[in-house]
């Protein structure tokens, strides 16, 4: 079944796919090093050797759960959402009885961005890791390789999308991780930074890299 799924390969000396490796692997990095995100949090709006927190995030990306349902080892998604959590600031809304907390960026929409950068990045790219950087205004995820088979910029905030790595997005569509129509930009991210604080988030294609900024308030 798995030779079928093309997570292993049949008559391999190294039976993992790449996507077998990167879903399911023990450690996905010591056979595929870019496999992994490289997170940072700064003090200011720029990149500085003093930083709040950095750290290397390694491990395949699906949690490890147990069979009642809880995650016994956090997967890659699961980490980079709680590193944004860590160092972001939480807003406490007054409402009705019960006070509620808000994160300066919606862990809907942060989730989905990391998860688009791990499902659509170019593997093949061995020298670059994915970037997560959360700066005093803003929060960026760069994910090395242009956009896939003729998608733009414009055609992604309608919900174009063509899968560069077609099983990756099916497994986690079928693990949740992605929605099932292929509209995760619109639906979540631009509509979610819009109902937070009615920013655009920006998307850009650069050389080999695309990038997803994510603005914590309104800029003037």
């Amino acid at each position: 079944m798995l030779v079928n799924t093309e997570f292993l390969a049949e008559d391999d000396p190294q039976p993992g796919t790449v996507a077998g490796l990167v879903l399911f692997g023990n450690n996905p990095s010591r056979f595929l090093p870019q496999a992994k995100i490289d997170a940072a949090a700064y003090f200011g709006s720029v990149k500085d050797y003093a930083a709040k927190e950095r750290r290397t995030l390694r491990g395949p990306l699906v949690s490890l759960k147990g069979v009642d349902g809880s995650v016994l080892e956090p997967g890659l998604v699961e980490q980079a959402v709680e590193f944004v959590r860590r160092n972001i600031q939480t807003v406490h809304l007054e409402g009705g009885i019960r006070r509620q907390e808000r994160w300066d960026y919606p862990v809907e929409v942060v989730r989905e961005v990391i998860v688009n950068a791990v499902v659509h990045r170019d593997y093949l790219l061995s020298s670059s890791d994915i970037e997560l950087s959360v700066y005093s205004d803003r929060l960026e995820v760069i994910s090395p390789g242009r956009l896939a088979n003729g998608i733009t910029t414009e055609r992604m905030r309608v919900g174009c999308r063509s899968a560069r790595n077609e099983l990756l997005k099916d497994a986690m569509r079928d693990y949740g991780y992605l929605e099932h129509m292929g509209m995760g930009v619109p639906r979540k991210i631009i509509r979610g930074m819009q109902e937070q604080n009615r920013t655009d988030p920006d998307f850009i294609e650069d050389d080999e890299r695309f990038t997803v900024r994510l603005w914590k308030d309104p800029r003037a």
